[in-house]
């Protein structure tokens, strides 16, 4: 009975499949034939990476990229500083035929059993991946434990609000012409807690923000083409199994066009790129001091006369 219950909670400690990682990888595969014709996304997150790399007072003999499509290779051609600090960069992806965009050594692999041994590089920066990974968690762990001691990590992934027009007009389109909905956009991480999934993932000095970019398009089918090319089509586990009917999709259009739509016709798309940053820990970073160990006392910074509970409570 105790190995019964123990089987039980470990199974009830993991992560649900929300993402067909196979039918991602086919995706990104189909979608690398054309990618470079439309990777503004990830080109803008692969110059934001290199930002954060060039803000480091320090170098990188060895870069791991997670994911890309190639963007961060290309960006760093054209950026000399943050080139001077990275000596090797090893541009990775779920796809192989994604991860054959990358401009040098190039390797194949899941973020979700991330094969990188142990304290092996100095640097990973992750371009619009994770948010592919049933477990983040997890996949941030792994991370933590394949960089050396203060080795640095960047990454962003889509999240908040991402779609959100779409999500609205496929919802409201397959209520009306079907009286109930399925899930047809993936779900995101919120935005709000990003540094504290870092904190736990073991990082230190975890830091996230969140860049909120609008895209405009002159309709619904020229924002879904765009999202195929790029290999960003929902795959859910627990996605309908028949192909849907296009009275679907030229409804959902028309819905995304009456709600949505600007003065001049065009359509807004929202992706909300949550960044996060942070390092694996070192004996040298800055730590918390511990309560009742300040020097000096706040009423001294401040100039004001310190007063007690007691004295409030009274007065």
């Amino acid at each position: 009975m105790a190995a019964s219950s123990s089987a039980s909670a470990n199974a009830s400690d993991t992560p649900p499949r929300l993402f067909d990682r196979a039918l991602v990888r086919r995706r990104r595969d189909r979608a690398a034939r054309e990618f470079a014709s439309y990777d503004f996304l990830h080109a803008r997150v692969a110059d934001d990476l290199l930002d954060r790399v060039e803000s480091v007072a320090r170098d990188f003999p060895v870069a791991l990229v997670l994911g890309g499509g190639g963007a961060v290779g290309r960006a760093l051609k054209t950026r000399p500083q943050a080139a001077a600090k990275i000596g090797t960069l090893i541009e990775t992806d779920l796809s192989p035929a994604m991860a054959a965009l990358g401009s040098g050594p190039a390797v194949c692999l899941d973020e979700e059993a991330l094969p990188v041994a142990s304290e092996s590089v100095d640097l990973v920066l992750s371009c619009l991946s994770l948010h592919w990974t049933n477990d983040l968690v997890g996949a941030l762990i792994q991370i933590n434990h394949a960089l050396k001691p203060d080795g640095f990590f960047a990454g962003a992934m889509l999240g908040g609000a991402t779609l959100t027009q779409l999500r609205q007009a496929l919802l409201a389109a397959e209520s009306e012409l079907k009286g109930g909905a399925h899930a047809r956009v993936s779900p995101f991480a919120d935005a709000f807690d990003m540094a504290g999934l870092m904190g736990r993932a073991g990082f230190a000095l975890p830091v996230s923000d969140v860049d909120r970019v609008t895209a405009r398009y002159g309709n619904a089918f020229v924002l879904m083409r765009d999202l195929r090319a790029i290999g960003e089509t929902s795959a859910l586990t627990q996605r309908p199994r028949t192909p849907a009917a296009k009275a679907l999709f030229v409804r959902a259009a028309q819905i995304y066009a009456e709600r949505f739509a600007d003065p001049d016709g065009r359509i807004p798309a929202s992706f909300d790129i949550l960044h996060m940053a942070g390092w694996a820990p070192h004996e040298s970073q800055p730590k918390p001091l511990r309560p009742g160990s300040a020097k000096a006392r706040l009423a001294d910074a401040l100039g004001v006369k310190e007063t007690s509970a007691g004295e409030k409570a009274g007065g």
